[in-house]
Formats: C-alpha cells, sequence, structure tokens
C-alpha cells in the first residue's frame, strides 16, 4: 500500500473519531501516530520484527511536536489576546462600551439589537476569542433586549452571531493560528481582518435593521437620551479604543516607516495597559483571579488542539497527501473561482460537525496548497495568477475567507460552540432557542461571504498599505 493510501484511510479513521464524539485534540493526535507507525512499518513491508522498530520511530517523530511547534514565539499571542478580553469583561469596560453603544445607536429600528452587534464588535477589538465575547454579551445584552419586548430566541440569536465577530477583527486567535499553519505574516493577517469584520456587522446591522422594519412589534427603538447623555457615555468607553490604536500601531505605523514592534508586543502591551486601566478602575483580586483562570483554561484548550492536530499533520506530511490533493485540484477543468466556492462550502459543511480551530488546523495543511496551486504558486505575480493577486495576497484573502467560515460554523447546528455557551449562560433559553434565533444570520453571513469572494480588495486593501 502506498503512502497515499495510507494517508486516506487514517483520515478516514480520524473524521470516524470525530464523528463518534472523540475530542479533535485526541483524535488527530491518535490518528497521526497510528499514521505514522503504520508509514514507517509499510517501510520495512510490514515486518513483523521491524514493529517496534516503528512504533519507536513514529512515538519520538510525535513526541517532537509539541514542544517544536507550540512553543513557537507568534503562538504566546494568543494567551495576550484572551487576557485582553476578560481583564476588559472584569474591569467593566464591556458594559460602558454597551451603554454608549445603546445611548448612540439604539434610536434606529430594532436599535437594541443592533447597538449590541456593534458594542460586541468593539469588544472583539481587544477580544481574541469568540467564545468569550459571546459569554459576556448573553450577560450584559439580553436582559436589556428582553426588557423591551425582544424575542428571547432572537436576542440570544444577535448575541450568538455577534460574538463571532471576534475571529475576524483583530486581536484574533484564528487568525493567529491560521498565519502560522500557513507561514504567512501575522501583521499583515490581523490587519486583514479589520474590514471585513467591521463590513460584517454592518452587514448585521442591517439585517436586522430590515426585520425591523418589516416586521411588527419586532423590537422597539430606544430614544429619551439627550446629547449630554451620549456625550457622557463616550469617556468611559474610550479606553478599549485606546487599546484598539495600540495594537493596531505596533502591527502597522500608519505614518509610514518599519512598525514600531511586532503583533507579539503590541498584544503584551495592549493587556498591560487593559491592567492599569482594570486597576484603576477598582478591579479586586477576586476578579483578577477568575480573568486570569479563564485565560488559561481557553488557552490551555487551545494549545491542547494545536498539538494535537500538528501530530496528524506531520503525518500527512510523510503521507504526501497534501501535495497529491493539490495536483488533484489543479488538474481540475473547472475555474480555479468555482472551485473556490466548492471549498467554501465544504467548509461550511465540516463546520457542522467540527468546531472552528480544529477545523482548520485538520485542513489547511491539505487545503492550502491546493489552494495556492490553484492560484499558479505561491510567488506568482498578479498578472499570472488564477484570481488576479500574488501568492502573499491570495494567501492572506484566502485565509480571512476560512476565517468567515469558520465564524458561520460557530453558529450551525448541531455543535455552534457559540450557541452553547450563550445557552449556558442563561438559565431560561435552551440550545434549540439559540440556533433558532441565529438562523437570519446565516442568511447575513452566506452575503458577507459571497461579496468577500466577488471584491477581494475589501480584504486586501488595508494590508496592502502596510
Amino acid at each position: 500500500m502506498d503512502s497515499i493510501e495510507i494517508g486516506l484511510w487514517v483520515t478516514g479513521g480520524l473524521l470516524v473519531f470525530v464523528v463518534l464524539g472523540m475530542r479533535v485534540a485526541f483524535a488527530a493526535a491518535l490518528a497521526g501516530l497510528v499514521g505514522l507507525i503504520w508509514i514507517f512499518w509499510d517501510k520495512k513491508d510490514y515486518a513483523s520484527d521491524e514493529f517496534v522498530w516503528a512504533l519507536t520511530v513514529a512515538v519520538k517523530t510525535a513526541g517532537q511536536v509539541p514542544h517544536s511547534k507550540v512553543s513557537s514565539q507568534a503562538l504566546s499571542l494568543i494567551p495576550t489576546f484572551i487576557l485582553i478580553g476578560y481583564l476588559a469583561y472584569y474591569a467593566g469596560l464591556t458594559k460602558a462600551l454597551f451603554e454608549a453603544a445603546k445611548r448612540w445607536i439604539a434610536w434606529v429600528p430594532g436599535g437594541l439589537a443592533v447597538s449590541t452587534v456593534f458594542a460586541t464588535a468593539g469588544f472583539a477589538a481587544v477580544s481574541g476569542a469568540s467564545v468569550a465575547t459571546a459569554a459576556v454579551f448573553a450577560r450584559i445584552a439580553i436582559p436589556e433586549m428582553l426588557a423591551i419586548g425582544y424575542d428571547k430566541r432572537f436576542a440570544a440569536g444577535v448575541v450568538a452571531a455577534a460574538g463571532t465577530l471576534a475571529s475576524l477583527i483583530p486581536p484574533s486567535a484564528i487568525l493567529v493560528i491560521y498565519a502560522i499553519i500557513v507561514e504567512q505574516d501575522v501583521g499583515k493577517l490581523l490587519l486583514a481582518g479589520f474590514v471585513p469584520g467591521v463590513f460584517s456587522a454592518f452587514v448585521y446591522a442591517s439585517l436586522i435593521i430590515g426585520m425591523a422594519l418589516a416586521l411588527p412589534n419586532f423590537g422597539p427603538p430606544v430614544g429619551g437620551f439627550t446629547w449630554r447623555e451620549r456625550f457622557a457615555s463616550l469617556p468611559p468607553a474610550l479606553p478599549i479604543v485606546f487599546v484598539v490604536v495600540i495594537i493596531i500601531f505596533f502591527v502597522y505605523n500608519p505614518f509610514g516607516g518599519d512598525a514600531w514592534g511586532t503583533p507579539t508586543e503590541g498584544g503584551a502591551l495592549g493587556a498591560f495597559v487593559v491592567f492599569l486601566m482594570a486597576l484603576y478602575r477598582g478591579m479586586r483580586w477576586g476578579e483578577l483571579k477568575s480573568a486570569l483562570l479563564e485565560t488559561a483554561k481557553l488557552s490551555v484548550m487551545i494549545f491542547t488542539i494545536i498539538w494535537g492536530v500538528l501530530i496528524y499533520v506531520r503525518f500527512l506530511g510523510f503521507a504526501d497527501l497534501p501535495h497529491a490533493f493539490a495536483d488533484w485540484i489543479s488538474g481540475l477543468e473547472q475555474s480555479p473561482m468555482l472551485t473556490l466556492v466548492c471549498i467554501l462550502l465544504a467548509y461550511a459543511v465540516l463546520g457542522m460537525f467540527m468546531d472552528a480551530i480544529g477545523m482548520l488546523l485538520l485542513t489547511l495543511p491539505v487545503v492550502y496548497p491546493a489552494v495556492m496551486a490553484l492560484n499558479g504558486g505561491v510567488d506568482v505575480a498578479a498578472a499570472d495568477s488564477a484570481f488576479g493577486m500574488s501568492g502573499p495576497m491570495c494567501a492572506i484573502w484566502f485565509g480571512i475567507l476560512v476565517v468567515k467560515m469558520a465564524e458561520f460554523c460557530l453558529i450551525t447546528p448541531p455543535i455552534g460552540l457559540n450557541c452553547f455557551v450563550v445557552a449556558g449562560v442563561r438559565d431560561d433559553l435552551t440550545v434549540q432557542d439559540v440556533f433558532r434565533g441565529v438562523t437570519p444570520f446565516f442568511i447575513a453571513d452566506g452575503i458577507t461571504i459571497a461579496l468577500l469572494v466577488a471584491f477581494p480588495s475589501i480584504v486586501l486593501w488595508l494590508p496592502s498599505l502596510a
């Protein structure tokens, strides 16, 4: 049996493990270890006395992965980004942000839901985790929406969908993971997520306003705020804006020249600034302890998924499956754009059964080389490429598309993680309630993804300036 066949069999086994309910990290690590043993044993023509040798080599190969990969400096961004979000929450900055959004925006049709979307987008700019964002606003926004007559399912759907914006708007943990897997510039990818993230927020807001205009008793606008009250709400929310500016300035110097620091340094400085603001606002030891523990729990979960999946990725390299898949994709007769659309649709289906980070980690080692092959290669000139852009820009564009698909998967049944988080925070909601409430946002996400595919400049404008 050749290595490609072994790769296909092991990948099929991995999918079976996942469908049966095994955690992605452990399923991937087990499949990768079994695949490595199989590959090495196959080289010895399955000689029984060589099985121990194959097992030893496979274990040593797999054992090198967790330290060599997870110790990457770029991955240190993940806990700092997550810490920023939890410190901001426990410092009360999220409440201030929501109050400011409510006073300035809630007068439009469906205004409180629209305010939730933009407040969530603002918090996403200091939180790298969609799950944390959804959990925070489930506590803050849903009670206020219910108090003025919103349907509880739609209120929960707004929070679950808006929470996904943290996947795109920098700082984003998923974008960092993508950059490391495909070996692209972290800073440019973080910049690239800003405009599509804000664009997604406006699409969500447009959907809500349209529903409020079309449906009676949907959710009344909230008025009565004076201009003095509106301006008074801005200073408490300004610290979040300040942190966003710090991070963006470190990633991209708007005054020209080299950036002032690396994204890792920007994340660390952002966390330190939020920490000082939290102390100034009276954060107590118990709240700081909770922020640190929540950050540690989420970071450990993400890192566990990463090292488990990277063992499987190491096996894929030995099996040469990514190159075989890339050759097959590039040999298809249909247009590259149609192939890309089919890949994105496959992500939509796969996301129904896997969490976002695990899905990207498992698929990118195979899919990314195929997309680059469609484009004509990593370093081709824009004029020679199928998608009309250079290899590095194609990598950034494709990264934003797959991360947007990962956002979509955070709210799709049966395992949309954001929906489970919102239902877990609110005792009066079931997971089924949240899935029903989030259904209209599938349309909004479909529109956004279609526009990002049709108009790559939405994604590439900001990183092209860096």
